[in-house]
């Protein structure tokens, strides 16, 4: 993997050059000026798999540099570091997402060995998973990979903070290309709902999802599952029917089933959507706010739907033990949840100090890196054994 270092102070350059090669990570160019760094980028785009910049810099400061690697359409891997305080990085943070980077991190300095150990291994991740990681999927490539089964679910589990006992589990749609391997859902499921393919999306991982709980519940494991779906699906008053028939169809009972909708997608056409979430509820499917705290009318749809789970974003949870705003905000939004009779489920939980924070909250669920990511069906079991064995996270 080649590494562009980017920060005015040679010396910071030295030490972290000497930190990636302890590490395992030799082949590394570094440079004193964003300008340098934009023009190596520019010589040759694919070069560099991991971008890792200082923020202030002199002459061009890493917000330009960020914004000048958005319009290069820069695919490659961004950590930003800074000696700021953590605010202004997590906010330069989402702006460089808003230009569309594929932001693995961001590090406060002095950069801790740990930290930045964690996010090379989320970038040799997604080296080692994801095929021509730049190509566009095309909606007849989609299409036919639907219609030929392609289609594959991954399950995250979901675990009761208080008990460590697990509740649940979230299903994660991938594509397995012939060719290409394995493809994750952000380089196809905007393709999908561009294109009228969501909705046949959506149905297919839902009917394996079903089956699959059918399957545990056969050997003894039983498991609420949760399957994310789109505001397209909500366009369509027969979708509840179909739930049910599916459920009905692999044997499952619909109070096992939970049905994701991210709030950001929520309530653009409020009638139909809220005549099927409402008859979804009265099956006795729960519904599931995701996301939570990243849209912009949260409130007014947690009035409006009958909720009965509130998912916290991970951008809220990750650190928020060791940052007070985070910790303010997550509070506020779990007080509101609880009162309002709501299950809370923590996403993001990245470590044990995720863990702790959030065991003294009184949160409900957990989900996260942590405790497992998301695998394959045939090893869940040998993986839930395991986490009974030892009695949680340990």
């Amino acid at each position: 993997m080649k590494i562009l270092l980017i920060d005015d102070e040679p010396f910071v350059l030295k030490l972290q050059a000497r930190q990636l090669a302890n590490l395992g990570y030799a082949d590394v160019s570094v440079c004193e000026s964003a300008r340098e760094a934009l023009a190596r980028i520019a010589a040759d785009p694919l070069c560099y798999e991991l971008v890792i910049t200082d923020l202030q810099m002199p002459e061009m400061d890493g917000v330009e540099f960020v914004r000048e690697l958005g319009r290069m359409e820069f695919c490659g891997g961004v950590v930003l570091v800074s000696g700021e305080d953590s605010r202004v990085l997590q906010t330069a943070e989402r702006l460089a997402k808003a230009h569309k980077l594929n932001v693995l991190g961001a590090l406060q300095k002095p950069v801790q060995r740990g930290s930045l150990e964690t996010v090379l291994q989320g970038v040799v991740e997604r080296i080692a998973t994801r095929a021509r990681p730049g190509r566009e999927r095309t909606a007849d490539e989609l299409r036919e990979a639907i219609e030929a089964g392609h289609l594959v679910n991954h399950y995250q589990p979901k675990v009761a903070i208080g008990s460590s006992d697990i509740v649940g589990i979230e299903t994660l749609v991938r594509w397995m290309h012939p060719t290409d391997g394995l493809i994750y859902p952000d380089r196809f499921i905007q393709v999908a709902e561009d294109n009228g393919l969501i909705d046949a999306l959506t149905r297919s991982v839902l009917t394996m999802a079903l089956r699959q709980a059918r399957e545990w519940e056969d050997a003894g494991m039983h498991l609420h599952v949760a399957v994310n779906i789109s505001m397209d699906n909500l366009g369509a008053l027969e979708f509840p029917d179909f739930v049910a028939g599916a459920a009905k169809e692999a044997g499952v009972a619909p109070a096992s089933l939970v049905l994701e909708v991210t709030e950001s997608r929520l309530m653009k056409n409020v009638l139909v959507p809220l005549d099927i979430l409402t008859r979804l509820r009265l099956k006795r499917v729960s519904l599931s706010i995701d996301d939570f705290g990243t849209g912009h009318s949260s409130l007014k749809q947690l009035r409006d739907i009958p909720f009965d789970e509130l998912k916290i974003d991970g951008g809220f949870v990750h650190g928020a033990g060791q940052d007070a705003g985070l910790a303010a905000i997550f509070e506020a939004s779990l007080s509101m949840a609880k009162h309002l009779g709501m299950r809370v489920v923590a996403e993001g939980v990245e470590d044990r100090a995720d863990w702790d924070f959030l065991a003294k909250t009184g949160c409900d669920v957990a989900q996260g890196y942590f405790i497992c990511k998301p695998q394959k069906a045939a090893d869940l079991p040998g993986w839930i054994a395991a986490w009974k064995a030892r009695g949680g996270p340990g």
